[in-house]
């Protein structure tokens, strides 16, 4: 299976994904995390009004097979978290770009996206 790469959202090294809309990102982990991940059995997602900062962890999944940390991208507030995940979280590796996102956040310092790859770059990463 190829691992999709959309052109219209930035990425990290550590294989999660970001939408920019105005001064709000949505995040999700890439297609590539998923297949390595497989079979996801649960998303623990973070309190809507959490602060978080870039680096910090976001949340976590499991899968069949381990327990994954996932970070964010970016520092902001959690304004909204996925809670389709709570009984769907298999949801994250049938559509990871699209209805399986984890959380959106309003951003505190829009130019840390500046720190993000772009589609070209993050296909060479892989």
């Amino acid at each position: 299976m190829s691992n999709e790469v959309r052109e219209d959202l930035k990425y990290t090294d550590t294989h999660e994904w970001v939408k920019i809309k105005d001064d709000t990102a949505i995040i999700g982990i890439t297609d590539h995390a998923q297949s390595e991940l497989t079979d996801i059995v649960f998303a623990e997602l973070p309190e809507v009004g959490k602060k978080v900062v870039k680096g910090d962890e976001l949340c976590v999944v499991e899968s069949v097979k381990s327990v994954s940390e996932i970070y964010t991208p970016l520092t902001g507030v959690v304004k909204k978290v996925n809670t389709a995940l709570e009984d769907a979280p298999e949801t994250i590796n049938q559509s990871p770009y699209d209805k399986g996102w984890l959380v959106e956040i309003k951003l505190e310092n829009i130019d840390e996206t500046n720190s993000l790859h772009d589609a070209e770059s993050y296909r060479k990463l892989l």
